[in-house]
């Protein structure tokens, strides 16, 4: 691997875990298109490379911030995290049945559907609670 090459993983890198910690989003909306357009992987090892990277604990200094605001509901994560697992197994499966270009597709329309219903369809919500003051209210 050269020094370019290892300066744009680790930019990448940097850059989702930024956009992590910011908005909360799972690397993947731009750790893939990184792989795919600056290192030439295909959509599938960049879908690959992308899910090994959360196997590993690399949110795990972000969610110590959230978690001591009190915004990490630790049930919520354990449902969600099971969720995530068996849908990845499930979605990993569908992915590598399909072709490079068609996988390619289905990841932008993805982005473009979620991309317009937040410019577009979302309405105003009342601000969110801390999950541990919704707790509280619950019991």
């Amino acid at each position: 691997m050269d020094t370019n090459t290892i300066l744009l993983l680790l930019i990448t890198g940097l850059a989702a875990g930024m956009l992590s910690g910011l908005i909360g989003i799972g690397g993947g909306i731009l750790i893939v298109p990184a792989l795919v357009y600056l290192l030439a992987f295909s959509q599938k090892a960049a879908q690959g490379n992308s899910l090994a990277i959360l196997l590993l604990p690399v949110g795990l200094l972000g969610v110590i911030q959230y978690y001591k605001q009190g915004y990490v509901d630790w049930r919520v994560v354990g449902l969600v995290a099971l969720g995530f697992a068996l849908g990845s197994y499930f979605g990993s499966k569908l992915a590598l049945s399909l072709s490079d270009l068609m996988l390619k597709k289905v990841f932008a329309i993805i982005l473009l559907l979620l991309s317009l219903k937040m410019l577009f369809l979302d309405k105003p919500k009342k601000t969110a609670e801390k999950p541990s003051e919704q707790a509280a209210k619950i019991h």
